[in-house]
């Protein structure tokens, strides 16, 4: 689980001195078949505590893909998760590769490392599938976040599971 005591101090001597990022906060990247036991524990437990519970909606978070998709994170020197995001290749929601179920922890929000996040998750779904289009499902209120890395907003609004959301597209 979200250990949010040490996640603060991380946050803490990262805004103090940000060299310790690259000591303290290391992506890390993995099949399903790769995960263990506690680092799938601590993905499902953060995107409940943040799809279901903060956003208030109950939803099926278990929707077969993860078996076939690689899983990005970020955690802390002790291990607790701060940042997470699903790469699905070509094929398994979408013709194109995507991005999904992007979520950090409420301590480390407005520090960068969603930011960050995502430029590394852009950077690993490009080696794994080099020229395909990137494509994600994102939350209204995030558009701007998204763009703001070139994703480009199409089609219409609509809501999934209760939650506005646009069509957005990164082109290799």
């Amino acid at each position: 689980m979200v250990s949010r005591g040490h996640s603060v101090w991380v946050l803490e001597e990262w805004r103090k001195n940000t060299t310790l990022v690259p000591r303290m906060i290391e992506p890390r990247l993995a099949p399903f078949s790769e995960l263990s036991l506690h680092a799938l524990y601590a993905i499902l437990a953060l995107r409940s505590e943040v799809f279901v519970v903060e956003q208030d909606c109950p939803y099926q978070d278990h929707d077969g893909k993860d078996a076939e998709s690689l899983h990005l994170w970020y955690a802390s020197a002790q291990g607790d998760l701060l940042a997470y995001a699903r790469l699905l290749p070509p094929g398994l929601s979408y013709p194109e590769a995507g991005i999904g179920r992007v979520v950090t922890a409420p301590s480390v929000r407005r520090t960068g490392l969603g930011k960050e996040l995502m430029r590394v998750a852009i950077e690993k779904t490009r080696n794994h599938w080099p020229g395909e289009d990137i494509v994600i499902m994102a939350q209204c209120y995030l558009l701007d976040f998204y763009s703001r890395l070139g994703f480009v907003t199409e089609r219409e609004e609509f809501l999934e599971d209760g939650i506005p959301h646009r069509w957005m597209r990164l082109r290799p």
